[in-house]
């Protein structure tokens, strides 16, 4: 009977499942939409059980899609957004609160006392991690002190919490197994990743009781075998937040290697080998994955808004009905012409980390159109990615000529165009750029043997597509001058801090 690798790909807008074969190739796929909730500007949620339904509702869909059974399914991987922090009751299974997600600036006044206390040295220093609303410990904290009784039942181990990867697993096991992966665990800011465990003195900075903490487990090793969904027992077998994942799947295994992915937001990851190295240029060091004892760290560049700027096209201003017809609309004109955006919605990430700023148009003329608007936004997207593409560089004293690249927007040929003309570097876009889904899958297969060792699958990565800069370096100069004016406007308008802290002016 063939067998298949089934991946859940949990991710910040919708749960996606994927049916992977040997040759690392999806057979099937299926995805579903979720609600977004936004109870006050500068906060978002979502419903976890919504998040469960949607992920073992698009797991069985995809098994069907693929004309399989579950008894053929070898193992399943779990990739996910990250960062976002669901806390439930042991005993119901049910969440206290709101899934509070990596986008939700509520706790942003709370970072901002850490740093100011000096905290933030000891912070980084332990966890690769600068204080930020974006990571878990100060969306846990928040649930403990704002959530009637929560605290009280946190102290008496009623309580537990998990990063999305760990919900998952709860529910699979049916509340059998509460674990984490290491990559998801070094995203908490509660987790030495020198020493690959959860951390006291971090534990006693967030007042987080450490019983609410899942087990830390490798990214690559069967933690159970799960019967009831499927129709027949099927091994969990890998885990990887989905940058992680995305590096692992487009076969960055090399220190050096980078990829970036363009979804919700965009992540770039530099794999730097078996040895953290600390930033001097703001980004994040993290954990990469475990396999076997050997663990590999990456040094990452968070763009909070990537892709969500096609959504806020289409949701926000109606310029678009469909994604795809962004693509059509900004080819209506050759440039932006001096229209630039940045779309600070949640913060500017690396290398800026200002939680203060907020989207901001400038450049606009009477002669300015949609399309221009469009363009820019679209734009925003390679900008951001040069900038951290910069402080890697800085940081890992290695000049990258090649960014590998996976995610929603790589399908825009003129965006990925765009990408290489302003980083003056090779963009490289795979056969498969389901990376995310696919790294889950890999992981997950060597476990269970369904593939031998990370060389045989090394062979399965292909190049669907090459990107070399056309664009005169002078050129690009001028337009990245244009880009870092926009983000000094940003940078002036937020100079001052609102009061209520969530940054909406």
């Amino acid at each position: 009977m063939k067998k298949y690798i089934l991946a859940f790909d949990q991710g910040t807008t919708s749960s996606r499942a994927i049916v992977f074969d040997q040759n690392g190739l999806p057979v099937s796929i299926a995805q579903k939409e979720f609600t977004q909730i936004y109870p006050k500007p500068g906060w978002v949620e979502h419903d976890p059980d919504e998040i469960w339904s949607t992920q073992l509702g698009v797991g069985v869909e995809a098994i069907a899609k693929a004309g399989i059974s579950g008894h053929q399914i070898a193992a399943v991987g779990i990739t996910n957004q990250r960062e976002t922090a669901i806390v439930w009751d042991r005993r119901t299974g049910r969440p206290l609160y709101n899934a509070i997600v990596w986008q939700d600036r509520r706790t942003a006044s709370f970072c901002d006392k850490l740093k100011k206390n000096g905290v933030d040295k000891v912070i980084l220093e332990k966890t690769g991690l600068i204080p930020d609303a974006y990571f878990s410990a100060t969306k846990i904290k928040w649930i403990l002190d704002n959530v009637p009784g929560a605290r009280k039942l946190a102290e008496s181990g009623k309580l537990a919490f998990g990063t999305i990867d760990s919900w998952l697993v709860w529910h699979l096991s049916r509340g059998k197994l509460h674990l984490t992966d290491v990559s998801n665990a070094s995203r908490t800011m509660l987790f030495n990743i020198h020493t690959l465990e959860w951390d006291n003195d971090l534990l006693e900075i967030f007042k987080i009781p450490a019983s609410v903490l899942p087990e830390v487990r490798s990214s690559s090793e069967v933690y159970g075998k799960f019967p009831g969904h499927f129709s027949a027992p099927v091994p969990v077998a890998g885990i990887a937040g989905d940058q992680q994942a995305a590096l692992f799947g487009q076969m960055c295994i090399e220190p050096g290697m980078v990829k970036n992915t363009y979804g919700t937001g965009c992540f770039m990851m530099m794999n730097i080998g078996p040895k953290p190295i600390e930033s001097v240029s703001q980004l994040l060091t993290t954990v990469a994955w475990k396999i076997g004892n050997e663990t590999s760290y990456a040094l990452e560049g968070s763009i909070f808004i990537g892709g969500a700027v096609v959504q806020w096209l289409r949701d926000g201003l109606g310029l678009i009905k469909s994604s795809d017809e962004v693509e059509k609309l900004t080819a209506k004109v050759k440039s932006s012409e001096g229209v630039y955006f940045v779309p600070a919605f949640a913060g500017l990430g690396a290398p800026y980390w200002d939680q203060y700023a907020r989207g901001t148009l400038t450049g606009l003329t009477r002669g300015s159109t949609a399309a221009h608007i469009a363009r820019a936004a679209v734009d925003s997207i390679a900008y951001q990615t040069y900038e951290v593409l910069q402080a890697m560089q800085q940081d890992s004293g290695v000049t990258i000529r090649e960014l590998r690249v996976d995610g929603g927007a790589t399908v825009n040929n003129s965006l990925m165009q765009f990408q290489a003309d302003i980083l003056q570097s090779k963009v490289v876009r795979p056969v498969v750029t389901e990376t995310t889904a696919q790294g889950a899958a890999y992981l997950a297969g060597l476990a269970v043997g369904y593939w031998n060792d990370v060389h045989q699958i090394r062979k399965q990565w292909q190049v669907e597509r090459l990107f070399t800069p056309q664009l005169p370096e002078a050129e690009t100069a001028e337009l990245i001058r244009g880009w870092r004016r926009a983000v000094k406007a940003v940078s002036c308008w937020s100079a001052e801090e609102p009061q209520n802290g969530n940054g909406a002016g």
